[in-house]
């Protein structure tokens, strides 16, 4: 299966339907960051998904420099992530972290700049007059969030529009087959999958903005490599955010199913469970998580299981 690739109104480059990660700290392997880019290139992965603090900025600049490719690559990264003290969503955050993004991907501008996080106390005026001002600069070429609620992304698009300004092109929550019991890392962290999140995929689903999913595996529950007895008799050996996050009796009967689901179609786990948000109504591209060609090719493969309504339905325990 060769990926699938669409095109949306913010940019006139070929977007790859997965999304390669790239949550990097180890800034002395350069060499083998772009091996890695290289790879996924060839498969097909013209999206590549970063952030200030993911240590991997400076390898995928690099890497489009050795290969003059930056006009072939789509570079999606994120700013304002809070630190310890705060959230750290002010213009001049913002503003500092887009700079050093620029300074260390190499380029003059980003395909889809994100925010992080939200601060519901500020006004989303604020961060669409700021984005504007980024647009015209020619600094970016499209804008979004990560982890900003449907209701704030509705609410700053309709003042763009009573502005006549660009509003948010993108979202970028959590939305995988399990739903979220607790936030996996600081607070803040939005997710749009399972029974309580209902209508913000309703929003997703009836305006058709692409959704860059991450944790679509649910942070390796869905890698094939962890089951409940796992998790009841060795629970030390999975991950933290997994552990606390996903890790409840309803995911473990939606791994279960999914378990079943794989041997029907000849697949993989992680297959299915990619096929589940690719099979929704929803705009998504998932952001998957890969260590060599044969997990990314994996992936790509997801892309022919095309799952039947009733299959979702049971997947998610709708049945």
């Amino acid at each position: 299966m060769a990926m699938e690739f669409s095109s949306e109104k913010f940019s006139q480059k070929k977007l790859s339907r997965l999304v390669i990660g790239s949550l990097f700290r180890f800034y002395d392997k350069v060499e083998e960051h772009c091996e890695f880019f290289d790879t996924a290139f060839e498969l097909g992965y013209t999206t590549i998904d970063t952030a200030r603090g993911y240590g991997s900025e400076d390898s995928i600049g690099e890497w489009m420099r050795r290969r003059g490719n930056r006009e072939e690559v789509f570079i999606i990264t994120k700013a304002g992530h809070p630190s310890r003290k705060r959230l750290r969503i002010t213009p001049y955050d913002i503003e500092a972290d887009l700079h050093d993004s620029l300074a260390e991907l190499g380029t003059d501008y980003i395909d889809l700049f994100l925010l992080h996080r939200d601060n519901t106390d500020l006004p989303v005026s604020m961060t669409v007059d700021l984005m504007n001002r980024f647009l015209k600069e020619g600094k970016i070429k499209g804008y979004g969030g990560s982890n900003w609620t449907a209701a704030r992304i509705a609410e700053a698009n309709a003042y763009a529009e009573k502005q006549g300004l660009v509003g948010f092109a993108a979202s970028s929550p959590n939305y995988s087959l399990a739903e979220q019991i607790a936030e996996p890392w600081a607070p803040g962290c939005v997710t749009v999958s399972g029974p309580t999140e209902k209508e913000q995929r309703d929003f997703y689903a009836k305006t058709q903005m692409p959704v860059y999913a991450y944790s679509s595996l649910a942070r390796g529950l869905f890698s094939g490599r962890i089951s409940r007895e796992m998790f009841e008799k060795t629970p030390e050996e999975i991950n933290d955010q997994c552990r606390v996050a996903y890790c409840c009796d309803a995911n473990f009967t939606r791994l279960e199913r999914a378990e079943e689901l794989a041997k029907k179609y000849g697949a993989s786990v992680p297959q299915i469970a990619l096929a589940f948000i690719l099979c929704s109504e929803l705009n998504v591209y998932p952001i998957v998580g890969a260590m060599n060609r044969e997990e990314m090719q994996s992936n790509i493969d997801a892309l022919s299981i095309k799952l039947t309504e009733d299959e979702r339905k049971y997947l998610d325990l709708l049945d």
